[in-house]
């Protein structure tokens, strides 16, 4: 398709390693690799989009490195500074004709959103908080296919780290979700008939297991 996609005219390729928003859809294990040769091939830069699943949602700082397929500009924001608003574009040395000035942005670079960034992004890195992510999310993902085993309607379990979907065979989401909010859990709907997690990074084994029952129940009273 990226191939097809493609002609002479074409400047780059930019996708989201996962399709985060669109229903948490993992890429075949080459195929990433695949664009980052195609691109080397017709000289084609590589753009990743890491707002969601970079900074250790995926179980790695950045889920390229799950992929072999370094881009050459990567978009980040969203966990990058634990809250507040805050954008960045890191780039290789091919990317350097966007040079500064060409781009203009009245907050951008703020001291405050910076400060945030370095203290989140160390704190991240010095504790491994991927590797939480990485452990807790197995985990997780174990307990969600327990309830697929357990629930008919329940079609697919997906994911990587703590980027998860749960998907149903009737459009169900919203049911379950509220259900599930009245019960104290939140969880995301992706679409009519999924649901998505995307808890914090440093969620423990014993909150899952406190997510799990919630969700367990709230699959209940949408059976019976």
């Amino acid at each position: 398709a990226i191939k097809a996609a493609t002609t002479n005219q074409a400047c780059a390729v930019m996708l989201e390693p996962v399709e985060a928003e669109g229903g948490v859809n993992l890429p075949d294990d080459n195929y990433l690799a695949a664009v980052r040769a195609w691109c080397d091939q017709t000289g084609i830069l590589l753009i990743l989009d890491e707002i969601q699943t970079g900074i250790g949602r995926m179980g790695t700082l950045f889920a390229y490195e799950q992929y072999g397929a370094e881009p050459d500009i990567m978009t980040l924001a969203k966990g990058l500074a634990s809250g507040v608003p805050i954008g960045a574009i890191l780039a290789k040395e091919r990317a350097s004709v966007f040079t500064p000035g060409e781009h203009g942005s009245t907050f951008g670079g703020n001291p405050l959103a910076c400060a945030a960034g370095y203290a989140t992004l160390k704190f991240i890195i010095d504790n491994d908080i991927a590797g939480n992510a990485k452990k807790v999310g197995q985990y997780l993902v174990t307990g969600l296919e327990g309830l697929r085993q357990k629930f008919q309607f329940v079609t697919d379990v997906r994911g990587r780290g703590l980027l998860v979907a749960m998907e149903f065979s009737s459009d169900i989401a919203r049911s379950v979700l509220m259900t599930c909010l009245d019960r104290g859990l939140l969880v995301n709907r992706l679409k009519p008939n999924a649901l998505r997690f995307i808890p914090p990074l440093i969620i423990s084994n014993d909150e899952v297991d406190e997510a799990l029952g919630i969700l367990d129940g709230a699959l209940s009273s949408t059976a019976g």
